[in-house]
């Protein structure tokens, strides 16, 4: 059984060890960029990456506190569904209106890996190796399609 600050510390040991294998990655403009807290640079439009204890997983996430913009913005996403998928090479699980650990509603596409544990160092390897062609390949994606949700 680990204290609170023992959980802390290790999560933050994860982070700390992702953001230092992908610092050598560039941006899509060829820059470099803080991969762990990716900036999509427009409100309520999150690029979310998780480690827990049973999965990690990465997603879009929308936070709009309005729920018809956050089914709008959804719906935009939606419209380049191809270009997405076309970027991360595999669909990814859409979900309207669901609740966040906050108690938040939002929406959400995602990718989960089941049967992973961020707790065990043995499995980072295999986190990593599932966070990083994701991310970039949502920087990619949203490369070409920021400009048409910079309005909302």
């Amino acid at each position: 059984m680990y204290t609170r600050a023992e959980l802390s510390k290790i999560r933050t040991e994860f982070w700390i060890a992702f953001g230092q294998y992908m610092k050598p990655v560039p941006n899509s403009y060829g820059r470099r960029t803080n991969w762990p807290n990716y900036k999509t640079g427009v409100k309520d439009i999150y690029f979310r990456m998780r480690a827990e204890r049973e999965f990690a997983s990465i997603g879009i996430e929308l936070g709009h506190t309005d729920l018809e913009m956050q089914e709008l913005v959804l719906d935009q996403f939606g419209h380049l569904k191809k270009i997405l998928e076309g970027c991360l090479k595999e669909s990814w699980v859409w979900k309207l209106h669901v609740e966040n650990e906050m108690g938040q509603s939002i929406s959400k596409i995602e990718c989960v890996l089941e049967g992973v544990n961020v707790l065990d160092s043995n499995d980072w390897p295999k986190i990593i190796s599932f966070l990083k062609p994701r991310i970039i390949a949502l920087d990619a994606f949203w490369d070409q399609v920021k400009p048409g949700f910079e309005d909302f």
